[in-house]
């Protein structure tokens, strides 16, 4: 597979198959993901990878926590109708591939509820970071997440970022002994193999025009 290749195949995947991950491939992974660029080589990201009963003891605890309040705010966003009208747009296709009716409200809340167990993959990534990294490292971690992304597609396999896992940042701090005070969990990210039959992993995604998001200056 070609970087294009992994590129246009990236998806969200939201319905895995009951495939383990074998270890030597996440771990191949995993090291060539090493070399994604960052700020002054900061390389500020850490993570753990957890598959079986580590994994199914964090979720078991994860569906019996309440939400706590998030440390960070990916909804800003939404202040202005052009954003606003992208994640409405995403929402749509997904829940219409689930078969899930607009007014809904407890099947739509049931379907998010998945995120909790992060889709049944077979093995989930917790990202995080020391507090004292800012913005360009937030940046630097968003580099580095996409390249273990696109190395995934390589291997076959696929993923599923999840900010959702800010909301139990304490649970999962607890459960990979990180210190509070030291630490910001970022995000989850399921990994497994995709089902191809899942309605929910073949809708169709919008995606911004080029000429709206880049210019080119100085070409005839």
């Amino acid at each position: 597979m070609n970087v294009t290749e992994a590129v246009t195949s990236r998806r969200s995947v939201r319905q895995f198959l009951d495939k383990p991950v074998d270890l030597e491939t996440i771990q191949r992974v995993m090291d060539k993901a090493r070399w994604a660029a960052s700020g002054c080589n900061y390389q500020p990201w850490e993570a753990s990878i957890l598959t079986g009963e580590p994994l199914k003891e964090l979720q078991a605890k994860i569906t019996s926590t309440p939400p706590q309040e998030l440390e960070y705010d990916w909804n800003a966003p939404l202040a202005e109708d052009e954003y606003k009208s992208r994640l409405h747009g995403i929402s749509k296709g997904m829940f219409e591939a689930l078969g899930i009716a607009r007014d809904d409200g407890a099947a739509r809340i049931a379907a998010m509820g998945r995120n909790a167990t992060s889709f049944d993959a077979p093995a989930v990534m917790f990202v995080y970071f020391p507090r004292m990294m800012k913005e360009p490292q937030w940046s630097d971690t968003g580099m580095w997440l996409q390249t273990v992304a696109l190395l995934l597609r390589e291997e076959g396999l696929d993923s599923c970022f999840q900010e959702f896992m800010a909301y139990y940042a304490n649970v999962i701090r607890d459960h990979l002994g990180l210190d509070h005070d030291r630490y910001m969990l970022f995000c989850g990210m399921a990994i497994g193999y995709r089902d191809e039959a899942a309605p929910v992993n073949a809708f169709e995604r919008e995606r911004v025009p080029l000429e709206n998001q880049v210019q080119f200056l100085g070409w005839d």
